[in-house]
């Protein structure tokens, strides 16, 4: 194995802010989870917290990990590092309905003075409602993946850390945008009826599928940085492009139709019978 890949592999570093920002939100969601059992122990059981964590290890995992390294190397590190940020971390920090316990966990004072008349203006509450609408959270989604693999942006977010942060940023919150409408974390509701759901996770992969088409079957190196990089692990450029395509398909895809194929089956499932 190069040099090159022996250090990438043994760098494990965030920026202390997000390292900061990540820990923080832990601690407050975790305080809030413990008020919030004594009152709803059956709408926040283990597994919502267990979610919650594991959705802010998977964002520390893309940020902080040798992918980091790996990412201005090899396009396949990269391209997990936005799979983690747009189909694991999302659904999971979602799953933990976060909410409540977020703001359970902020002190007393801060919450009824500061937040408090803030969160009740009628104006961001219409903005909240029209941000995690279906047709916004996809659109979002769909621009930022698309906008962000034009080849001179994927460039600049190369070149630049600051950027990069950005565009991590970007599919973290636009992708967590659209899980909204899957999750539909308690107590907020969804915005259209449940036979919509698999539809709109369809619609999702349908972008996923045609960026990952892209990248697997061009026959030309789409982003100049990986044509002079050192390589890594016998790849060529372009077959690491091509399985960059390839991991973005099927691991990608999965992260959509699983969700769609079990929110079917819950559709099509009879009712219990009334007890």
């Amino acid at each position: 194995m190069s040099s090159v890949a022996v250090s990438a592999l043994s760098s494990w570093t965030a920026p202390p802010w997000t390292a900061a920002l990540l820990l923080l939100t832990g601690l407050v969601y975790l305080r809030g989870w413990r008020s919030v059992i004594r009152l709803r122990t059956m709408r926040f059981p283990a597994w919502r917290l267990a979610a919650f964590v594991g959705g802010l290890a998977t964002v520390w995992i893309a940020l902080a990990s040798p992918l980091e390294a790996f990412a201005n190397l090899l396009l396949t590190a990269h391209m997990a590092q936005h799979l983690l940020l747009m189909v694991v971390a999302p659904p999971l920090l979602l799953l933990g309905a976060p909410q409540v316990p977020l703001l359970r966990g902020l002190p007393r004072g801060f919450v009824r003075e500061g937040l408090g008349p803030f969160l009740g203006w009628p104006a961001l509450q219409r903005a909240g409602r029209a941000l995690t609408h279906p047709l916004v959270g996809l659109s979002a989604m769909a621009a930022a993946m698309w906008g962000w693999h034009v080849p001179a942006a994927y460039e600049l977010a190369l070149r630049s850390p600051g950027w990069h942060e950005v565009e991590h940023a970007s599919f973290l919150f636009t992708s967590t945008l659209f899980w909204w409408s899957v999750v539909s974390p308690w107590p907020s509701r969804q915005c259209w009826p449940p036979w919509s759901v698999p539809l709109y996770l369809l619609a999702g992969d349908l972008q996923n599928t045609a960026l990952a088409a892209i990248l697997t079957f061009s026959d030309r190196v789409l982003y100049p940085t990986y044509a002079v990089a050192p390589r890594l692990f016998g790849l060529t450029a372009l077959e690491d492009q091509a399985l960059a395509g390839v991991f973005m398909w099927v691991p990608g895809s999965l992260a959509f139709l699983v969700p769609a194929a079990a929110a079917a089956w819950r559709l099509l499932s009879p009712e219990p019978p009334p007890l």
